[in-house]
């Protein structure tokens, strides 16, 4: 049985609900959900991100994408055919407050992310463990995330979690971002080797080829249960990477280089 979809977020309504061809009868509507009207409003009309956008409306940022590309059409249909445009429907809720309010305080807040600048310095006896993150899950290419999520931890027990924005950094670049931010530990998905050396460089310990939601990836990890894959590679480049020198598999916690 299908997943229900999550409800989108929106600030508020539109003021117009039908936009109509000057001289054509109004025929063959074109129906855009409130849901697709937000992402329109958000990208096109406040130029947000797709990472933003998908903070605002609580949903992911591929559901962004798709919804965009969705509306874009129907949009495009009713310009190029002439067609008639209603705004109706959807599946979404109004956030809380008014629409004049809200936009400024609630979803804002929720809306909003951080760069590794702001993060606190960690405490003597801490340690931070940062994982690729999307949707409450362990992202897949270390490369391409957009969002780390720090765990502070402390004597076994986590004290803090703050999730960061990459502010478009790219692979070896990450691994500076995180030893800027006194990271620790990586957990992440696929990992390139060049990755691998620059996160070793840091004197950050990997653990790769993790897979499902972020926390509990983390509560393993604290437990030592973690189910990890030393020898991860990249699936998304032409080639595998390994560790190679870096001994990928010499013990149970991974990178044996990176200790």
């Amino acid at each position: 049985m299908p997943r229900p979809s999550r409800s989108r977020r929106i600030c508020q309504e539109p003021e117009y609900e039908s936009f109509i061809p000057s001289g054509v009868a109004d025929r063959d509507a074109v129906f855009l959900t409130l849901d697709e009207y937000e992402v329109i409003r958000l990208v096109d009309f406040e130029k947000k991100t797709h990472l933003q956008c998908a903070g605002q409306m609580d949903i992911s940022r591929t559901t962004v994408t798709e919804i965009y590309e969705n509306a874009r059409f129907k949009i495009a249909d009713c310009i190029v055919n002439g067609k008639t445009l209603r705004i109706a429907g959807g599946n979404y809720r109004l956030c809380e407050g008014t629409a004049g309010q809200c936009c400024g305080t609630a979803c804002r807040k929720a809306a909003a992310r951080t760069d590794m600048t702001t993060v606190k310095e960690k405490g003597e006896n801490e340690m931070r463990v940062a994982v690729t993150y999307e949707n409450g899950n362990v992202f897949q290419h270390f490369g391409h995330t957009e969002q780390f999520k720090l765990y502070d931890i402390e004597d076994g027990k986590i004290t803090k979690t703050q999730i960061i924005d990459t502010m478009g950094s790219g692979h070896g670049a990450l691994a500076g971002l995180l030893g800027e931010g006194q990271v620790d530990t990586l957990i992440c998905g696929g990992i390139g080797g060049g990755a691998q050396m620059a996160l070793a460089d840091a004197g950050i310990k990997l653990y790769g080829g993790v897979t499902g939601d972020a926390d509990a990836a983390v509560a393993a990890f604290l437990a030592g249960t973690l189910d990890f894959n030393p020898d991860v590679h990249c699936s998304h480049h032409g080639r595998e990477h390994s560790c190679g020198e870096r001994r990928c598999g010499e013990d149970k916690h991974g990178c044996a280089g990176n200790h």
